[in-house]
């Protein structure tokens, strides 16, 4: 069992082993989308080819779509080389369901596949024709927060960004700059409207690529790098839209029992690869059954048919409430909770650590009980019945190999967002007391724990990466386990620092609880346990 066109057309040999083939006309489709492209998407990785491709497919399954999708990669073009080119573009789905089932779905909705790379000519001018031609409707993009980024944490725009803007659109090298570059292309066409469409976990992230494209626009309407006119094409939404929206699918890395359970069907193609900037990525992508893409409705040229379970479009006010619902009380927070709390007590299953009483606990009080009280009620999912189903259904999944160590990534990128936004509500709110806040201060003196590289036997523990580790860990490095404290110099300008929590700890007046917990989780080897059993139970 090969995954390529040729491959799936033993359809037998398949079917017999429950796969699910594509049931469209693919050549078809395939030349439709060549002549009439409404959607490329930005961003090759798990999360478009478990969750977007998929519903592209089920929508020309269904017949209510004649389109496949463009898929285009400026960050890592190994995923390209290496994994879309040899296998046709194809992709296979494993689905693992809480119940133990297991769904496989052959997508084969990408109908291109290209790297955003100026120097690879037949592939930049394909992606120039794309932009160019009046069908495109929708450009979406899950390239992570930090694709949005242009300045460092000092404020200070990246050398690449710098360089692009005294460059201009042809020559630009970044990854913002390609995609302005290629937008002033549809502009020089006749100003054709177009959806810029963020997909990324991240808050406002319409707003997020907006700022970011018209960053490259202004600098270069300034420097008479494009014509006079870019910048209010992008600023006028019957042209240029930037909706927001939220996603929400668990597709963690290649899984080796997923792997080994492929291998013994027949099916041959299992390996996966790291390349040389450490994506990991399979033939299969491994993913949870519950998903969730709320879009704000603005689409100035039409939109491309997105209809399937959990996709709902609507008004930017609800895509707000529903983000903040998800991100700041009722899903990600508990992620990172359970992600320092299962490396520190050497966990490497999110499932398993859902075993573990106290962790359980210590995440239904974030969410249920410090969380629910501030959150803002979307209208279109019951903030409650979300917790429910991220607690009984999603984490707990013993069919996800989703890691602590994974969830871990970037947390200081995170925090501000996950818990200081629920810190605001409360210093806010004229009902509720912020000091009143018992276990989100513990989960920010976790990390501060964690950030020690060092378990709760005492053994060296390896960080997962974070841009900010080389700024806060060395006032940490002085700390021993057993040491008594007081750690308020070395924690001071961490717990202060408003970029990291949203908030500065101290003037809300839990800069000193958190270093109280702090204290309790250094004390012993074995304090981190015997801490969180004191406060969860």
């Amino acid at each position: 069992m090969k995954l390529t066109l040729e491959g799936i057309k033993e359809k037998s040999v398949w079917e017999e082993k429950s796969y699910v083939l594509p049931g469209f006309d693919y050549e078809a489709v395939k030349e439709n989308t060549a002549k009439n492209p409404n959607w490329i998407h930005f961003g090759a990785g798990n999360i478009f080819r478990a969750f977007l491709a998929n519903v592209n497919q089920n929508n020309l399954n269904e017949g209510v779509a004649d389109t496949g999708i463009v898929v285009a990669e400026g960050f890592d073009y190994e995923i390209i080389e290496k994994m879309y080119v040899p296998h046709d573009n194809l992709s296979l789905l494993v689905t693992l369901k809480s119940t133990g089932e297991v769904g496989k779905t052959v997508v084969a909705s990408v109908m291109e596949a290209l790297p955003v790379d100026p120097t690879n000519k037949s592939a930049w001018g394909r992606l120039e024709e794309i932009f160019q031609n009046p069908s495109l409707q929708m450009v979406s993009f899950t390239i992570t927060e930090k694709g949005y980024n242009l300045q460092d944490n000092k404020g200070e725009y990246y050398p690449a960004v710098a360089g692009d803007f005294e460059a201009g659109p042809a020559a630009a090298g970044s990854y913002i700059g390609k995609l302005v570059a290629l937008v002033y292309g549809r502009y020089l066409k006749g100003k054709l409207p177009l959806a810029l469409v963020s997909m990324d976990n991240c808050s406002h992230n319409g707003t997020r690529l907006h700022d970011a494209v018209l960053a490259y626009a202004e600098n270069w309407e300034k420097r008479g790098l494009v014509e006079q006119g870019f910048v209010a094409y992008l600023e006028d939404p019957k042209s240029i839209s930037f909706p927001w929206s939220m996603i929400d699918k668990i597709t963690p890395r290649p899984d080796k029992n997923v792997k080994e359970m492929l291998r013994g069907e027949g099916f041959e193609d299992v390996d996966d690869i790291i390349t040389s900037k450490n994506t990991y990525v399979a033939p299969f992508v491994n993913a949870e059954e519950p998903q969730y893409l709320v879009i704000e409705d603005k689409f100035p040229n039409g939109r491309p048919v997105l209809k399937d379970k959990g996709v709902i479009f609507s008004d930017r006010e609800t895509v707000d409430k529903v983000e903040k619902m998800k991100v700041c009380t009722c899903l990600n927070p508990l992620h990172t909770a359970m992600s320092i709390y299962g490396c520190l007590l050497g966990y490497e299953l999110i499932s398993e650590e859902m075993k573990d009483p106290s962790l359980k606990a210590l995440v239904e009080k974030v969410g249920y009980v410090e969380g629910l009280p501030v959150v803002v009620h979307p209208g279109i999912i019951e903030p409650k019945n979300f917790i429910d189903e991220v607690i009984q259904v999603r984490f707990p999944n013993p069919f996800m190999p989703d890691t602590p160590q994974r969830i871990a990534t970037d947390t200081s990128q995170k925090l501000s967002i996950r818990f200081g936004e629920t810190i605001k509500a409360y210093d806010r709110s004229a009902d509720l007391d912020v000091k009143d806040l018992k276990v989100i201060p513990l989960v920010l003196a976790g990390w501060c724990r964690y950030l020690m590289g060092v378990d709760d036997e005492g053994k060296e523990m390896e960080l997962s990466s974070d841009p900010m580790l080389g700024e806060v860990k060395p006032h940490l490095e002085g700390i021993r386990l057993g040491d008594a404290g007081p750690f308020s110099a070395q924690l001071k300008p961490i717990l202060s620092d408003e970029k990291i929590f949203g908030v500065n700890l101290y003037e809300v007046g839990l800069g000193e609880v958190v270093e109280g917990y702090f204290a309790e989780l250094v004390a012993s080897k074995g304090a981190v346990r015997k801490t969180l059993e004191k406060y969860v139970g």
